[in-house]
């Protein structure tokens, strides 16, 4: 992996990697490294955040949807209280 990342960057992105392409790879090390960086609950916060964009890049690529043809209804935002 790239110099280019922190080691917090890299347990984020070996996290995601098991998630999407290898949910059964999960070894001790995997959580070892996690642990080391993040909290049990941004553990459980960065796991759910990529299993909904993972989801929605999904949904998106089945309906054939192109980048920015399918617009969200304006002045929405996910979060509410979310400045858009």
């Amino acid at each position: 992996m790239s110099e280019r990342f922190t080691p917090r960057q890299k347990a984020a992105l070996r996290y995601t990697s098991m998630l999407v392409w290898d949910p059964e790879g999960a070894d001790d090390s995997v959580w070892a490294k996690l642990h080391e960086h993040f909290s049990d609950a941004q553990i459980v916060e960065l796991g759910s955040f990529i299993a909904v964009t993972f989801g929605q890049q999904r949904v998106i690529k089945t309906w054939h949807v192109g980048h920015n043809e399918l617009a969200g209804t304006p002045g929405t935002s996910l979060a509410p209280g979310a400045q858009t």
